[in-house]
C-alpha cells in the first residue's frame, strides 16, 4: 500500500471514530493449543494457524519461533507499524523502518531454580529510519510512535490479565496470580 493510499485508510478511520466514538473500543482475540511436546499452533482471524516452538535445547523441535520471540517480533513490527501509520498521516517520507529487539531472560526463573522473574528482566531496542525529512521532524515522529506504540504501550505500564482454568469442563478454583 503506498504512503497515500495508507494515509487516505487512516483518515477515514480517524474520521469514523469521531463520529463514533464507540467505535474505537475492539477486542483482538487469538486461540492457541498444544500440539506435541511443547510445539504448539495459533490461530488469529482467518490466517493459517502459526506455529509456535522452542529450541532443542528448551525441549523443542525448533518448528517455530517460541512465545517470547513473538513478544519481541510484536514490539519491534508494532514500532515499524506505528512510524509507517503516523508517517503516512504527517506526509513524512520514510524509505525504511528496521527494529532489532533483544530480551534478557534468565532461565533459572523459567525452571524454578532461583527466585528471579520468569519473564524478560530486560527488553531493549534499536530503530533503524532512512528518510529524506529533516532531523527534527524525524525527531518528532519518534516521540509520536513511542508516545502510541500499543505493544510499547504494553510492555511498559502494569496491564490487568485475568485468568481461569478448567479441568475436563468444570472450572478449577485457582485464583489467576497476575494483576494490574
Amino acid at each position: 500500500m503506498s504512503q497515500k493510499d495508507l494515509k487516505a485508510a487512516l483518515e477515514n478511520t480517524i474520521a469514523a471514530l469521531q463520529e463514533n466514538p464507540a467505535g474505537a473500543r475492539l477486542v483482538f482475540k487469538a486461540k492457541t493449543r498444544l500440539l506435541d511436546g511443547v510445539r504448539c499452533a495459533a490461530e488469529v482471524r482467518d490466517f493459517p494457524p502459526l506455529i509456535i516452538d522452542e529450541p532443542p535445547e528448551l525441549g523443542g523441535g525448533d518448528a517455530g519461533v517460541n512465545p517470547v520471540e513473538l513478544i519481541l517480533a510484536a514490539l519491534g513490527t508494532c514500532q515499524e507499524i506505528v512510524y509507517a501509520a503516523y508517517a503516512a498521516v504527517l506526509d513524512i517520507p520514510l524509505e525504511a523502518v528496521e527494529v532489532s529487539a533483544k530480551g534478557h531472560l534468565d532461565l533459572n526463573g523459567l525452571f524454578g531454580l532461583k527466585e528471579v522473574p520468569s519473564g524478560f528482566q530486560k527488553i531493549s531496542f534499536e530503530t533503524t529510519v532512512k528518510s529524506p525529512a529533516a532531523q527534527e521532524t524525524i525527531e518528532k515522529l519518534v516521540a509520536v510512535v513511542e508516545a502510541h506504540c500499543p505493544v510499547l504501550d504494553t510492555l511498559t505500564r502494569p496491564v490487568e490479565v485475568a485468568g481461569t482454568v478448567t479441568l475436563n469442563g468444570a472450572p478449577l478454583n485457582f485464583p489467576a496470580r497476575h494483576a494490574a
